[in-house]
């Protein structure tokens, strides 16, 4: 705990961690550590790549063009998330952002903007998304930066699914159907699923829809996967971004790491 005070700053670094390790600072970086959070030399500052875990640095070098970190001590290891993917339908850019943000903060290994019949939008930027993630695990303690991807076309994604992957579907057709939210531990038509199924690190992934719901070509695919579990999340309608945690929070308690 005093190690983790004793840094002001978190950074996510591209470059080996290890003990007496020099960091070299982008150009990005040493002006948001010197200029913007004004630190100076022997300042700490938290240090993650991922995988090294996170370690203290000492600043040892400072210049607003550049500048040398100096790893001294090793905090904790890296935290990799549950095998999970999370799918979803771009949506309006704060809101898009929002999603990418929970989705690092909950734990998902890898985001991949789809495009469905529905959605709205036709484009992303993936730098500005991935840059997005990066800030998220940066303020939020995390020690792993979760792949985004490019924006795919659903029906091309799914053609491809792998076939040991499991696909929770959250279809808002079933709001308000019964009430509550339905068991995805079972397989279609209630059918017990297999063991490898429930096993911990069974590989799965969560798809949320567009703001316009999911054509029923597109419902009628999914349920016929015999990966996919279809699930309702409550009684009600949630908005794409509502959704996406709601989704990422019951699939954690059932099969992630919240267990």
């Amino acid at each position: 705990m005093v190690r983790l005070m004793s840094a002001k700053v978190r950074l996510f670094v591209e470059h080996p961690l290890g003990e007496a390790q020099p960091v070299p600072l982008s150009r990005d970086q040493a002006n948001y550590l010197f200029a913007v959070m004004r630190l100076g030399d022997d300042a700490r500052v938290a240090l993650f790549n991922g995988v090294d875990g996170e370690w203290i640095a000492r600043v040892a070098q400072a210049n607003k063009r550049g500048g040398i970190l100096v790893c001294e001590e090793f905090v904790r290891p890296v935290l990799t998330p549950p095998d999970l993917w999370l799918l979803f339908a771009p949506i309006k850019k704060a809101r898009t952002d929002f999603i990418v943000e929970k989705a690092v903060e909950m734990g998902a290994r890898r985001v991949v903007p789809v495009q469905t019949a529905f959605t709205n939008s036709e484009r992303i930027r993936q730098d500005r998304l991935q840059a997005h993630a990066v800030e998220a695990a940066e303020q939020c303690g995390g020690t792993f930066v979760p792949e985004v991807a490019e924006l795919q076309k659903l029906d091309r994604l799914l053609s491809d699914w792998p076939t040991g992957r499991r696909l929770m579907f959250c279809d808002e057709g079933q709001a308000g159907q019964g009430g509550g939210v339905p068991s995805f531990t079972d397989g279609p038509g209630g059918a017990p699923v297999d063991a490898q199924e429930n096993a911990p690190g069974a590989p799965w992934a969560i798809l949320i829809g567009p703001e316009g719901g999911f054509s029923e070509p597109e419902r009628d695919r999914l349920r016929a996967m015999p990966q996919a579990r279809t699930v309702g999340l409550g009684p009600r309608i949630l908005r794409a971004d509502t959704a996406a945690v709601a989704a990422l929070t019951l699939w954690q308690i059932t099969y992630g790491d919240w267990r």
